[in-house]
């Protein structure tokens, strides 16, 4: 059983507690089978389970509230759902993801036509920011959004959009010219079956989700879907990657917190020379450093996200340094448990090898290791120049 001792850590309030304890209970009756053969069939019959089980309302804010995203909260429901289905938390990370530039940047109009569907689990959304020849470099976007009078001209391709194929709602990036680079980007919400607008490539992957290439050609919306104002759409994605990104590092932990469980099962139960394998000291080393692992990665996660939620205007040094630790030392925790297993670690469909796929993902996508260090480092850099604590 996954330790949940966490939780009486200051970073949390009785608020979170109670939602800890009611999705637990949810997903060990609801997800302990989820068929993951029809990956689209599947996503979808999550985001309505998700959505009639009431989860769904902590993707996005309330349209007819000021309550602001609770970061804790998408932490911890990541988490949770990592460690039971990875689909589960797929499902519920791209409601929360595709929508969050409406819940931080929409018009009151745009809230409230979008986010009661996606918060109920009766429309998917899907964040298209990545191009084929720009994955971390935002500002090297090609793709074109024309002013056409009261509308905008959409040209151009997106790639390895999750929930490509299969969402309702997709939010956006494109250039609009108000300045070179990153700050002629702009923003905005255009739903499926937009004409001009077609799914050119379903993509497949070692752990299969719903992944797609975008194209379009002449895609013609209004001007009302533009989120904020033009060239906003920069510091539109920074500040959704700001919120969502420690959520990455977040199902990590999850992902690793099912893989030390499963590793303490298999080296109590298995035996050698007629001891448990846990009585090995090489054995007790390596649950040792996937226990420190696990701690440490929590640590990082949940300040970075009590940091946000106690008013911090950006925590991009926080959420960096969360997500990096987390994907990377999940990776090692989950292939400390794939050895420990043996043969039976490699074999597919077991709970490990699984997991050993889940993983791979998260150390690339919203912004890949390296990036984070580079964004760690420039971050300790100025805070030295301006004679602030590193």
């Amino acid at each position: 059983m996954a330790d949940s001792t966490f939780l009486t850590w200051p970073f949390f309030e009785d608020r979170h507690r109670e939602l800890s304890k009611e999705l637990e209970q949810w997903a060990g009756s609801n997800l302990g089978e989820v068929d993951h053969h029809d990956t689209d069939a599947t996503c979808r019959m999550l985001v309505a389970m998700l959505g009639d089980a009431g989860f769904l309302t902590h993707s996005g804010i309330d349209p007819e509230g000021d309550a602001p995203l609770d970061v804790r909260s998408l932490c911890l429901i990541r988490e949770t759902l990592a460690r039971h289905d990875g689909l589960a938390d797929f499902a519920f990370a791209m409601q929360g993801l595709g929508t969050g530039a409406i819940s931080l940047f929409g018009s009151q109009d745009q809230k409230r036509e979008w986010l009661p569907l996606t918060r109920s689990g009766k429309a998917i959304s899907a964040f298209a920011l990545t191009e084929p020849q720009s994955g971390s470099d935002v500002a090297n976007s090609m793709m074109m959004a024309t002013r056409d009078g009261n509308h905008f001209v959409l040209n151009g391709e997106k790639t390895w959009i999750s929930n490509g194929g299969i969402a309702d709602v997709y939010t956006v990036f494109a250039c609009t010219g108000e300045a070179p680079g990153a700050k002629g980007l702009s923003a905005f919400i255009v739903p499926a079956g937009t004409a001009g607008f077609e799914i050119a490539e379903r993509l497949e992957t070692i752990a299969p989700h719903p992944l797609a290439t975008l194209r379009f050609c002449d895609a013609r919306i209004p001007a009302s879907a533009m989120l904020g104002h033009g060239g906003d759409g920069f510091k539109i994605a920074m500040s959704v990657l700001d919120v969502f990104r420690s959520t990455v590092g977040a199902a990590a932990l999850g992902f690793a917190r099912r893989a030390l469980d499963e590793a303490l099962s298999r080296v109590t139960q298995r035996e050698i020379q007629g001891a448990p394998l846990f009585d090995l000291q090489m054995v007790q080393a390596k649950i040792a450093e996937m226990a420190l692992d696990v701690d440490a990665a929590a640590l990082l996660i949940y300040r970075a996200a009590w940091t946000k939620d106690s008013g911090a205007p950006r925590i991009t040094r926080e959420a960096a340094m969360a997500k990096l630790f987390a994907t990377d030392q999940a990776q090692q925790v989950i292939d400390k448990a794939v050895q420990l297993h043996g043969g039976n670690g490699v074999r597919s469909g077991e709970t490990v090898e699984r997991l050993y796929r889940e993983i791979r993902a998260l150390r690339i996508y919203e912004g890949a290791s390296d990036v984070q260090k580079v964004i760690i480092a420039r971050q300790a850099l100025t805070a030295f120049q301006e004679g602030r604590p590193c």
